[in-house]
This record gives structure tokens, sequence and C-alpha cells, in this order.
């Protein structure tokens, strides 16, 4: 006979013993829970020691979210409620700053349009009415009043004239731009510090819970479970929070930048039309 005759024949006379096994194995694990707790009440009496199964309780209606807010430690909801202050104070100036960048990039564009379309000072700075909200009509504005201050004033050097225009314009564009950047820099502390105020919370939810631990003497989800969610909520909020306000300050900046480039390159183009005309003035009076 050969070995692998002799193996065959030894496996035939284990498998009816593997499936009694296998087959009982699968009827313990079908077996109801009445039948496992009377075979433990057997074992009890019997001196083994007996083991309570461990209850979970599903999520509902006192474990969901505004429950463990409505439940959470005065110091969590402290931590929530300046979150929550923060993030409609971000949301109500990203709101409004949109509303007048947008409105003040616009103007500007259209302002530009038709400046470069009129052919003299005196036509463009009477549509600037249309332009309420431009802070280049608005340098333009200051460096032309200087201008005709200047030009009534009496004959002067034409060096003199263009740096008088030109802090007129610097002044007129840092005005724009500062009333244009007003709350902004709000943004930014929210998105620095929200973070921070959030993970507050959440180290004051974790020490909470390894505070239960200790006076219960038991690691069970259900006893630390809501401290853990109340940490949780608050590193959430914190980057509900802090997200918004970092992605519009970036963009608001670049907007900002740009703008501030528009109004220097109108400015220096401004300057050099106002020294062409002072030094043609000159000349015809040579």
């Amino acid at each position: 006979m050969t070995p692998l005759s002799i193996a065959s024949r030894r496996l035939s006379t284990r498998l009816p013993r593997l499936y009694l096994i296998a087959l009982s194995c699968l009827l313990t694990l079908g077996m109801p829970a009445t039948t496992l707790a009377q075979g433990d009440d057997d074992d009890s009496s019997s001196g083994t020691a007996q083991v309570e199964p461990v209850e979970y309780q599903l999520p509902g209606d006192d474990t969901d979210a505004w429950a463990v807010i409505r439940h959470a430690d005065p110091v969590v909801k402290s931590v929530l409620l300046v979150l929550v202050l923060f993030s409609i104070l971000s949301w109500a100036i990203i709101a409004q700053r949109w509303t007048l960048i947008r409105r003040a990039w616009q103007q500007s564009e259209d302002f530009l349009d038709t400046f470069w379309a009129t052919d003299s000072l005196e036509k463009a700075h009477s549509d600037l009415p249309r332009f309420p909200d431009s802070p280049v009509a608005q340098a333009f504005d200051a460096g032309y009043r200087e201008l005709r201050k200047l030009q009534t004033a009496g004959p002067g050097g034409v060096q003199g004239n263009v740096e008088n225009v030109s802090r007129a314009l610097r002044r007129s564009a840092s005005q724009s731009l500062t009333r244009l950047e007003r709350w902004i820099p709000f943004l930014a502390s929210c998105g620095s510090a929200a973070p921070f105020i959030g993970l507050f919370g959440t180290v004051w939810g974790i020490l909470l819970a390894f505070q239960k631990i200790g006076t219960s003497g038991t690691t069970s989800i259900a006893e630390v479970g809501p401290y853990i969610a109340e940490a949780l909520i608050a590193t959430a909020v914190g980057l509900f929070a802090a997200i918004p306000a970092v992605l519009f300050f970036n963009y608001f900046a670049s907007k900002l930048k740009v703008l501030a480039a528009e109004i220097n390159h109108f400015s220096y183009d401004f300057l050099n039309l106002v020294e062409r005309h002072q030094r043609n003035r000159a000349q015809r009076k040579d």
C-alpha cells in the first residue's frame, strides 16, 4: 500500500469526526441566547463564575449630537459658545467684505475704461458719481482736486506740483485700502485661535473621561463615551469656525493686493499725465 493511499484512508476515517466537530460548533454559534443563559446557570451551579453580557445602547434621541451638547460640562459649553460666536462673526464679515470688495473691483474696472476713453481730465472727473465705491476713482478725485488747487494758487515748479499730487494720491489710496481691510484681520485671528479653543474643549473632555474612569473603576464606553463625544464636538466646531475664516482671509488678501497694485499703476500714469501737462504749459508760456 502506497503512502498516499494510507493517508487517504486515515483522512476518510477522520472526516466523520471532523464533520461532527464542525457541526457542533455551528450549532453552538447558532444557539439562542436563552440556551446559552441556561448553560451559564448550570455552570454557575457547579461553581463556575458567570460573566454578565455587556449591553450597548444604540444611538437614539438621547445620544445624538444635540443631546451630548445639552448634557455637556459647563466648560465645554462655554467653549462651544465662544466658537459659535466666532463663526457667526466670521460669516458676517465674509458676507459684508465680499460684497464691498466685489463692488469696488467692478467699479474700478469700469472707471479705468471710462478714464482712458475720455480726452480730458474734466470730463473724467464729471463721471465720478457713477463710481462711488471705486478706490481708483477716489484716488483720481484726490489727485485732481489737488491739481486744481495748485493751478488756482498760481505758477509753481513742475516737480513741486507733481510731489503734491503724488502725496494726495497716496493718502487717498491708503484711506481706501484701510476702509476695505476693516474687520478682515479678525478672520486671521479666528482662523488661528479657533482650533486651539476647540483643542482646549477637547482636552477638558478627555480629562473628564479619565476622571470618570478613576472614580467608577471601569473603562466601559457607556461611562466615558459622552465625555469623549464632548471632546470631539469641540474639535469639530473649532475647525468649522477656523477653516472658512482662513480661506476667505487669503482670498480677500489676494484681492486687496491686486487692487492696491491697480491703484499704484493708475497713480503712476496719472502723475505722468500731470507732469506732461505742467511741462507743456511751461513751454507755452516761454
